[in-house]
């Protein structure tokens, strides 16, 4: 085990300590933590290892830049965006069995992955792609609500934080895995590889966690004179009435948009600039990225804790700061002449960009009543994803092929270069949102 994972996993063990009361209930809390991360971890690897997977894909295929901008981004975003909102209204109900709606969403996208494999054409891969978004948007909504209905409002940064660890997790392994696989046996292979395990863990995850709703919730409920359910647009007018919210969701947005464009374009920029095969792109910049994603994971999560017991504020500090410091780096990593060079240099901007994913999944569910709290991180998913994940990578590669003609296979490179300096918008926005986070957050009833 590295040193990196020894430090996540003490992170971790130590949150998971304090986050539920005593014996079989903390016993309980832990196993669904680290149940709900290993689900969140095979989330990302199907996700990403389309990724590492692009330009082999690309060269069997004979796709341009921007289909793979579109098979990589929007064809899964769109799908998983629109149907996050209705998995989210029905995961808000009392009597919806969060953990069995997840393991679901879980089996359907590891059996979409796996049909990836045996795509003969763009259309077909791109329908598969389409199915693997389908059955993803059904994850993060239940599980965040599941997560903050399990620890106390201190302690949400940390446990959403060590929830998301699976980003940087999932993205080291879908490199990692995906390239040596597409070294050794084809990208076809690949996806069946990963893809059909998770139709195991989803089977564990079903007949394993437990629903932590009481089955009396809904009477406890009706004697308060509660809805049983929240109409959608009302639990929508909740959501959007908070103004921090707002400009979370603008800062999130443009957090993920630059996220998600850059990791799938770096990965081909290492392969066309520097001339690195996919298994030694998956290895050398998984290893880098994920290793940097995991440490700004935790660190952002216990900065938020730490500080933002102090000053509600500082909840969102160190993500405007980091975003900020991270886009001249980023900058300097693109320019570096070697690949070592580069990798080297993007280790920083990465660990400093990855410091908002636990402060901004927790400040979202503190800014909305309890039982909008999936709509919420559906809301946010939405648009991180729709924006970021949707038309980061389509855009990016559309731009690449507009600098093609100039460039040729340094147009990436330059893309890449507007691509650092953008972090100072997410920067904004987050310091925006920081400023009304001591009347905002967790004031909701």
């Amino acid at each position: 085990m590295t040193e990196s994972d020894g430090h996540t996993r003490a992170s971790g063990e130590n949150f998971m300590a304090t986050a539920a009361p005593t014996g079989a209930a903390q016993s309980s809390v832990r196993a669904t933590l680290w149940i709900l991360l290993i689900v969140y971890i095979f989330n990302f690897i199907d996700r990403q290892i389309v990724n590492i997977l692009a330009e082999p894909i690309a060269q069997d295929l004979g796709l341009s830049d921007t289909q793979i901008g579109l098979m990589t981004g929007l064809a899964f975003a769109l799908f998983y965006t629109v149907l996050g909102l209705p998995i989210a209204r029905y995961s808000d109900r009392p009597t919806t069995h969060r953990p069995r709606l997840i393991a679901l969403a879980l089996a359907t996208w590891s059996a979409m992955t796996a049909l990836c494999g045996v795509a003969q054409n763009f259309i077909q891969l791109l329908v598969a792609r389409i199915g693997v978004g389908v059955g993803e948007a059904g994850c993060t909504p239940p599980a965040h609500s599941l997560i903050s209905d399990l620890v106390p409002p201190e302690k949400r940064s940390s446990a959403l934080a060590f929830y998301a660890l699976g980003i940087p997790m999932g993205t080291l392994l879908g490199m990692l895995i995906g390239g040596v696989l597409a070294d050794w046996v084809g990208w076809r292979r690949a996806f069946l590889f990963v893809g059909i395990p998770g139709v195991v863990l989803a089977l564990i995850v079903w007949f394993v966690l437990k629903e932590p709703r009481r089955k009396d919730s809904l009477e406890v409920l009706r004697q308060r004179g509660t809805e049983d359910v929240v109409p959608f647009f009302k639990a929508m007018g909740k959501v959007m009435r908070s103004r921090a919210f707002v400009l979370l969701l603008c800062a999130g947005s443009a957090a993920a948009f630059l996220a998600y464009g850059k990791v799938t374009w770096t990965t081909i920029f290492f392969q066309r600039t520097h001339g690195m095969t996919p298994g030694e792109v998956g290895f050398w910049f998984g290893v880098v990225n994920g290793a940097a994603g995991i440490a700004g994971t935790v660190l952002g999560g216990w900065l938020a804790d730490r500080f933002g017991s102090q000053n509600r504020r500082h909840v969102l500090t160190a993500p405007a700061i980091g975003m900020a410091v991270a886009a001249p780096i980023a900058f300097l990593a693109y320019q570096a002449q070697s690949w070592q060079m580069g990798l080297i240099l993007l280790f920083v901007p990465t660990l400093l960009n990855s410091l908002y994913y636990g402060p901004t999944y927790s400040a979202a569910q503190g800014l909305v009543p309890l039982r909008s709290r999936a709509i919420a991180a559906a809301v946010l998913l939405f648009f991180q994803n729709l924006i970021g994940l949707g038309l980061g990578p389509l855009f990016f590669g559309m731009l690449s092929d507009w600098l093609r003609p100039e460039y040729g296979e340094e147009s990436v490179r330059y893309v890449l270069y507007g691509a650092a300096f953008l972090g100072l918008i997410p920067a904004f926005f987050f310091w925006r949102c920081s400023l009304r986070l001591n009347d905002e957050l967790d004031k909701q009833d």
